[in-house]
């Protein structure tokens, strides 16, 4: 059987050339577009109407409230469409402050950001995001307002823009977390043992306790975890606590071994190993390059 050809939407196409990493695009009514795969992500919000989500693997019923992320190399398309009408969110997550302020310790933007468009298939898109009318009116507020600075680009529109897209991210986030269905719930389960790890990781944390927090087996939730964040979950501390050294060091007030101490490293030597592990220097060297001097 011959496969269906999938087209790949490049960045240059969609974004404007100044190169800002968030596009607002209508579709009311979405028109027949074909397979394809882009090299961005969409947020994805159902406006109006009814259709059919076609991936390579499945197939799913939409209808107006269904919020949902797309990655940027998962083929779709949208089939059998009875006046669809849909918003596409383009962002590149990579040039964005997605780590911006608390957002990480929300379990909903986890959920829906990461752990739902991984496991659409196992929980045959029931763990999608379904927004309430009053969610959806709120959503679509949010959009106006970002698809008006972009539209216009005035002075400033980047921060005005990048800070109504998290505000929108924000959003979607905290309704997600009141998912009423199975599968959103079984989702919000592992995703608050990553908030967990996002809000505590100066703390002393074991496996057990972020098993049992997540209600799953100790082996589905080590399998889960790894899949969807790409490392296993002590591993996965050691980078925040890592990371948030080095905003202490590049700010340059505290000495190497109060950093060690305030990031969850009882052990200064410890804490130079694990550094040097992820970095590739000494906390002494990486505060250096950044222009500070050693305590």
């Amino acid at each position: 059987m011959q496969q269906a050809t999938v087209r790949k939407l490049r960045k240059e196409d969609w974004f404007h050339e100044d190169g800002f990493p968030i596009v607002v695009e209508r579709r009311d009514p979405q028109e027949p577009f074909g397979l394809h795969s882009h090299e961005f992500c969409e947020i994805v919000v159902i406006t109006g109407g009814k259709g059919l989500h076609f991936t390579t693997e499945d197939t799913y019923e939409l209808s107006i409230g269904d919020a949902f992320v797309i990655g940027g190399d998962r083929p779709h398309d949208y089939l059998n469409m009875e006046r669809l009408s849909l918003i596409n969110i383009l962002f590149e997550p990579e040039h964005l402050p997605m780590e911006f302020c608390d957002l990480p310790q929300l379990s909903g933007y986890h959920a829906l950001f990461k752990l739902e468009p991984a496991f659409r298939k196992q929980h045959q898109f029931s763990s999608r995001l379904q927004l309430t009318p009053v969610e959806l009116a709120h959503t679509t507020q949010l959009i106006d307002q970002l698809q008006a600075e972009l539209a216009e680009r005035g002075d400033g529109f980047r921060v005005m823009a990048t800070t109504l897209f998290l505000q929108l991210v924000a959003y979607l986030s905290r309704c997600y977390s009141r998912a009423r269905d199975p599968g959103g719930r079984s989702l919000l389960a592992i995703a608050a043992a990553i908030s967990h790890l996002e809000r505590n990781y100066s703390q002393q944390i074991t496996l057990d306790e972020l098993v049992e927090m997540s209600g799953m087996s100790r082996r589905n939730f080590l399998r889960i975890f790894e899949s969807t964040m790409g490392l296993p979950p002590i591993k996965y501390l050691i980078r925040l606590r890592i990371r948030r050294a080095c905003e202490l060091l590049q700010q340059g007030e505290l000495g190497i071994s109060e950093i060690a101490l305030r990031v969850g490293f009882p052990d200064s030597n410890y804490f130079s190993r694990q550094f040097r592990a992820v970095t590739g220097s000494s906390p002494s060297q990486y505060r250096g390059a950044m222009g500070n001097n050693g305590r």
